[in-house]
């Protein structure tokens, strides 16, 4: 018998793992954001990141404004119904789909993470417009036909989608071959659909940037691996950048009217398959 389409996911049993005592990075980002959803060893080890490298709060902070632009533009204006947002981490103001169905009240999104603390505020978060929907898959990124299968279940792709990968191929090393994970999420969504990607980087504020992740890597169980302008440019090849190409955070479409847009340690970009 085929699945049904569309099958809610958000109800899928929670993992009960989870160890408070090592930092993670969704919660240390979380501590960055001014948010509350952390533990005492989250806190430490984002003091001591903002410590080595104060820039660093400017670049998450503006990550979540990237995406707040990027999606209201890719809904709005490119009329994209569909977001699979992987890394999604911990919900904050301005989510993916609180952004896409403000623009479009009918778009379907798709968050994926594999922290048990994301999937329980997500559970009673996330919750979509009427028109829309909603789901969580419980899944780690380099698990892509576990992700593509559950994301079936919400989303048409066969459909243009828009994929979501903002902040989180960070925490795939090169030994787990990131640009192979991007490549085949990018094949199985269709032409018309749409990569966003950030990345924090290695090469703007380089001696701050080394010694930050190197202390950070100390702490987290599973490290992080900050990459170069070319290193990112190598994730979006095979995919059209849209303009104004691969640039740091506060420079991809600002605001007009906004402020000056200052340097942050991060590359983003938005990209279209044709």
């Amino acid at each position: 018998m085929a699945k049904p389409r569309f099958r809610s996911v958000v109800d899928r049993p929670a993992p009960m793992h989870l160890d408070i005592g090592v930092p993670h990075i969704a919660r240390v980002y979380d501590y960055c954001l001014g948010g509350k959803n952390n533990f005492a060893a989250d806190r430490a080890a984002a003091e001591e990141f903002v410590q080595a490298m104060p820039g660093i709060l400017a670049a998450v902070r503006s990550a979540r404004a990237f995406l707040v632009r990027a999606v209201w533009f890719l809904a709005a204006d490119c009329g994209i119904r569909q977001f699979l947002d992987i890394g999604t981490g911990l919900p904050t103001a301005n989510n993916t789909h609180q952004v896409a169905q403000q623009a479009a009240p009918d778009s379907r999104i798709v968050y994926v993470d594999n922290d048990p603390m994301v999937l329980a505020h997500a559970r009673a978060l996330l919750t979509s417009s009427r028109e829309g929907a909603t789901a969580y898959v419980d899944a780690d990124l380099r698990n892509v036909d576990e992700i593509l299968e559950e994301a079936s279940y919400t989303l048409d792709l066969t459909r243009p989608v828009a994929l979501m990968l903002v902040g989180v191929l960070h925490c795939i090393p090169d030994s787990d071959d990131p640009y192979g994970i991007v490549r085949r999420l990018v094949a199985a969504i269709p032409p018309g659909s749409y990569l966003v990607l950030g990345h924090p980087a290695s090469d703007v504020e380089a001696e701050a940037s080394a010694q930050a992740t190197a202390g950070l890597n100390k702490k987290l169980a599973e490290p992080v691996t900050w990459r170069t302008r070319d290193q990112v440019a190598r994730f979006v090849e095979g995919v059209t950048m849209l303009e104004p190409g691969l640039v740091q955070y506060s420079q991809w479409r600002p605001d007009p009217g906004g402020l000056p847009a200052k340097p942050v340690p991060a590359w983003c970009a938005v990209a279209r398959k044709e």
